[in-house]
């Protein structure tokens, strides 16, 4: 079934963007590593690809591939308008110090990614240092795209009148306690924004990790200050997915797995007060 067929089928909005858009973007990681991986990607694109805007490398195994097959894999992305995200398979080698960092951005450069994934949970750098990350990134022309979970370790939290914008936060030893602050992760987000980063991806964790326990509170806050085109969430099923787009329109960014593109995209496309079951049947919602 051709794409115009099956839209019109499914009375899709007409305001619906085409690639590249700005938002309503979908993200998908790429297939667990297989024999059989490269052929399901050329799939996933050839049958979803106008759905697809972003891939993300994902998947301790792509780090042990060779560089000429990442390169290979950003090529078949790249032949359908869908751009290549860092991810898991390179947070345990990118370097801690501003010199080698710089290296390791000309060689994703090299291998054709286009956007940089820098988790600020795994990287346990300085802010500063994770804002001269970012710049470093942007420099090299490649978008840059910072990581937040909204729950930090206790001993990244700043304490009473260190809590000002820009302040010097002396370092303190690690704590096993994790506390959640959602007024923390705006702020270093808002910083990582006034240095150019492209998007903020916010982490499942906490936020919208579960259906049926999805903080509202914690989105609304985030997206209101923000703004819905500069904020990106994982939502692990359909569900949660539905709950992003009526809640705050089609124009949300999403990070989903492959397997649900179209589910997510039906969703889109139609009115957010439609009855989606009679497509789907009522198995995906519940």
């Amino acid at each position: 079934m051709s794409a115009s067929l099956w839209k019109k089928m499914y009375a899709f909005n007409e305001d619906r963007l085409d690639k590249p858009r700005r938002f309503g973007v979908t993200e998908i990681p790429i297939p667990n590593f297989s024999p059989f991986s490269h052929n399901l990607l050329q799939d996933i694109f050839e049958s979803r690809g106008e759905y697809v805007d972003g891939l993300k490398l994902s998947g301790d195994s792509y780090s042990l591939m060779p560089k000429a097959t990442i390169k290979q894999v950003i090529d078949l992305a790249h032949q359908h308008d869908v751009y290549v995200s860092t991810g898991v398979w390179d947070e345990h080698v990118i370097p801690k110090t501003p010199s080698d960092f710089k290296e390791y951005v000309e060689e994703c450069k090299q291998l054709g990614f286009d956007t940089i994934e820098l988790d600020a949970g795994s990287l346990g750098i300085p802010e500063e240092t994770f804002l001269r990350f970012v710049r470093l990134v942007k420099s090299a022309g490649l978008k840059a795209r910072p990581h937040f979970q909204v729950r930090f370790n206790e001993s990244d939290i700043p304490k009473g009148r260190d809590r000002a914008y820009g302040a010097y936060i002396p370092p303190e030893p690690r704590s096993s306690e994790f506390v959640e602050d959602v007024d923390l992760l705006i702020r270093k987000a808002e910083r990582c924004l006034k240095e150019d980063a492209d998007m903020i991806m916010i982490d499942a964790s906490g936020v919208s990790q579960h259906a049926d326990k999805m903080r509202g509170d914690i989105v609304a806050k985030i997206i209101g200050r923000l703004g819905l085109e500069k904020t990106m969430f994982e939502a692990s099923n359909q569900r949660i997915s539905e709950w992003f787009i009526r809640q705050y329109s089609p124009k949300v960014n999403l990070y989903i797995d492959h397997s649900h593109v179209l589910d997510v995209e039906c969703i889109r496309g139609r009115n957010s007060g439609s009855n989606h079951a009679f497509v789907f049947g009522t198995s995906f919602l519940y």
